[in-house]
């Protein structure tokens, strides 16, 4: 019997919706708030001429340089191709596929259970609070076959912490079970609410880590997991030989020494205080019926009339992020904090959009 591509590919990577990145979702903008990046670039120059050697595994300077900004030591660090690729290996190193689970809290990142679909990995889903907390009852309920549970705080898209109490208990009901993964991609604009000082605690705990945030350097692809040395030890054993090209551990080593941290810093102290503008004037527009506290360097806003302002918006090349099919987020949209100017252009476009009698009219 003769079988087409698809056939000949596995039935969950035929059933598979991959992740709707920014990118995949298109758009031709000239204001891009939709993949919470730093919205201007940074200035780096390449100095390792050796690009006809293969790369070392772990770059030793750009693992010493992480472990010393984390507060950690070399061996409780691995480098990879963002922090999307450490999920995906702590998926591979522990979970066996048809019979393991992980477990994640939506409204939350997406690719936590693209990952596991790819993999063939079952994940159950425990919906936050009405808060956006974990609920931690329903979680203790459900974690029969859980290998690895993943929580994101700040959380994308909602931009609130987890609550520390919560995640330690959390962390007690999962001691000997599974493995805890904190991802901080944001961790950066609140680093006093960082786990990764637990680990000495906590032998199952896993933190996630990126240079893609605050480092402004989305277009790097490189990312961390901080974990105990076993830990470590099993991920390097699935890992992809060369996981950072040459030029990425070049520039990532620039961006964690001295300067670079100072840099990435102001990047931050940036991005808070356009943010703060944000949310003031956010909060006098007609559209807008709530604008959420945010840790992170977005914005999660319920609108009036969503579909009608993303739409608008979307037509002025002003690029928003639709989370209407994200559980109990009706109505949001997430805007990444831009520079003063693009924070200006969306609060204009929307005191210029047209108001009938009913805003939701309008949708």
């Amino acid at each position: 019997m003769s079988l087409s591509i698809e056939q000949l590919a596995r039935a969950n990577v035929r059933a598979l919706t991959p992740y709707q990145s920014a990118r995949r979702l298109g758009g031709n903008g000239d204001v891009w708030l939709n993949a919470n990046e730093y919205p201007l670039p940074v200035d780096f120059e390449l100095t390792q001429q050796t690009l006809n050697r293969y790369p070392e595994c772990q770059p030793k300077l750009v693992i010493e340089r992480y472990a010393d900004y984390a507060g950690l030591q070399p061996d409780q660090v691995l480098t990879c191709r963002g922090a999307d690729e450490g999920i995906e290996l702590l998926m591979r190193a522990f979970c066996e596929p048809g019979e393991d689970a992980v477990l994640f809290c939506p409204p939350t990142y997406g690719m936590y259970s693209v990952s596991a679909e790819t993999i063939g990995v079952a994940y159950r889903i425990v919906q936050a609070r009405e808060d956006w907390q974990l609920n931690l009852a329903e979680i203790e309920a459900r974690l029969d076959g859980v290998k690895l549970l993943y929580l994101c705080s700040p959380n994308n898209p909602t931009g609130n912490l987890v609550n520390p109490a919560d995640i330690r208990a959390l962390l007690e009901m999962t001691r000997g079970k599974a493995l805890v993964i904190a991802d901080e991609a944001y961790i950066e604009f609140c680093p006093q609410a960082s786990v990764a000082g637990w680990l000495g605690e906590y032998p199952h705990l896993v933190v996630l880590r990126t240079l893609s945030k605050a480092f402004a350097l989305a277009g790097l692809r490189c990312g961390f997991v901080l974990a105990n040395a076993p830990v470590i030890e099993l991920l390097l054993k699935v890992i992809a030989p060369y996981p950072l090209a040459t030029p990425v551990a070049d520039i990532a080593a620039q961006a964690l020494s001295e300067s670079g941290l100072a840099e990435m810093r102001r990047h931050v102290e940036t991005i808070k205080q356009n943010r703060e503008q944000l949310v003031t004037a956010l909060r006098q527009s007609r559209w807008v019926e709530a604008v959420f506290d945010s840790e992170t360097n977005y914005l999660l806003v319920r609108f009036r009339a969503s579909s009608f302002v993303f739409k608008s918006l979307w037509d002025q090349g002003i690029i928003l992020r639709d989370q209407n099919k994200q559980p109990g987020l009706a109505g949001c949209l997430r805007i990444s904090i831009g520079t003063r100017a693009e924070c200006n252009r969306v609060i204009d476009a929307l005191a210029a959009l047209p108001v009938s009698d009913d805003l939701r009219e309008q949708a």
